[in-house]
């Protein structure tokens, strides 16, 4: 331990001014078996040190096979090690020149003990939550309606809230959000999304019975729908469907409705058809897909972006399944799988199958300019790959 007088030596060495400095001196020195290895240090914006110091917890998530990610309660972050060529020391108890009350008029000196050093830390960078592999565990075992009697359900591969929570890399915000995205429902604890066709049978139900007592598809009053289908399917199960597909509201007099989303319904339907067509005449898919839909419904080519794909240059045109949910979370797989099915694509055509790889104030425009090149094509400004794509 270095003594008052051996400071000032040192300060005369260095030729510095004893004045000019604070009173106070922090003498540092390592305590015992002090590693490395043993603390690491984390850089935090803001927002994210306001949720420590509230005491609300940020958690890391990842199998083993995967990058590790930070999850608030709310948001999703890139882990990456950044390395430093200051070695950063871990002081607790060490207080700053600002925390110094320096109203003592003789120097005198502090021996501080070091707990811990680093050369690296852990930097965060907010990044879009890994949602894909959510609807490939639910998928191991989509509900498929009630157990026919005699015949037992399997009870396999179903995840609660919390198991989703482990093994998903996102925040439970960015989770919940998504389990409504993909019509995803609790059923006796266990999260589980519908298959694709008992799906349609709910919803093919509600249209029936819209059309069949020719109510506004605006107005769908909950209680009636679910006595009138309950012999069909159980109520809970209605009432789902017409959650997914519209929007919930009560009269002054607490009757419940249900106002149906007209793009959604559409969008249903029409996946229904093209579920099991690997093209289809696009002239006969917009009547069949119009006669499908609850009267006073219209059908629009615009409510299927993101899940179809319109081919105008082949005779006749055609139309095919391609839905974004399916292809590749990575931005470079997405793109090399995009130029893998049509060589040139429009802005039109490609931005409902790229937007949701934009970050933050990143524009679909900026990821066009940086994975694919431009060109006129017949006065249409198209898109093709930088690189050789394999087909």
């Amino acid at each position: 331990m270095r003594t008052l007088e051996e400071v000032q030596a040192t300060l005369e060495i260095a030729k510095l001014k004893e004045e000019d400095l604070l009173s106070t001196v922090h003498c540092l020195s390592f305590g015992d078996n002090v590693s490395s290895s043993d603390y690491c240090l984390m850089e935090l914006d803001e927002t994210l040190c306001k949720l420590i110091e509230a005491g609300e917890s940020l958690v890391i998530r990842g199998d083993k096979d995967e990058r590790a990610v930070l999850c608030s309660s709310d948001k999703t972050y890139d882990l990456k090690i950044a390395d430093t060529s200051n070695l950063l020391l871990l002081v607790p108890g060490c207080r700053t020149p600002d925390q110094l009350a320096d109203d003592q008029d003789s120097p005198h000196v502090e021996h501080t003990q070091i707990w811990g050093f680093c050369n690296s830390y852990w930097e965060l960078r907010k990044q879009r939550p890994k949602l894909k592999k959510l609807k490939k565990l639910l998928m191991e075992n989509p509900y498929e309606g009630p157990a026919i009697r005699g015949q037992e359900e399997n009870t396999e591969n179903r995840y609660t809230m919390e198991d989703l929570l482990e093994r998903i890399q996102a925040s439970e915000e960015e989770l919940k959000t998504h389990l409504e995205t993909i019509h995803a429902c609790p059923i006796d604890g266990y999260w589980r999304v519908l298959d694709f066709d008992y799906e349609m049978k709910l919803l093919g139900h509600v249209a029936q019975l819209v059309d069949s007592e020719s109510w506004s598809f605006n107005k769908v009053p909950l209680h009636t729908s679910l006595e009138e289908l309950a012999p069909l399917e159980p109520r809970e199960m209605i009432e789902h469907c017409l959650n997914c597909y519209g929007k919930r509201f009560a009269e002054s007099a607490g009757e419940v409705f249900y106002a149906l989303h007209e793009d959604s319904v559409c969008r249903g339907l029409a996946l229904m058809l093209l579920q099991n067509a690997v093209k289809f005449n696009l002239k006969e898919f917009q009547d069949v897909w119009q006669q499908s839909v609850p009267e006073g419904m219209s059908t629009r080519l615009e409510q299927l972006k993101g899940v179809a794909l319109v081919d105008r240059t082949s005779r006749p045109e055609t139309i095919s399944l391609l839905r974004v949910e399916d292809l590749p979370e990575d931005t470079v797989e997405r793109f090399n799988h995009l130029f893998s099915l049509r060589e040139k694509w429009t802005e039109d055509d490609i931005t409902p199958y790229i937007q949701d790889l934009c970050g933050e104030k990143q524009t679909t425009g900026a990821l066009l300019t940086k994975y694919a090149r431009s060109s006129m094509q017949n006065g249409v400004k198209v898109f093709n790959s930088r690189r050789p794509v394999a087909t």
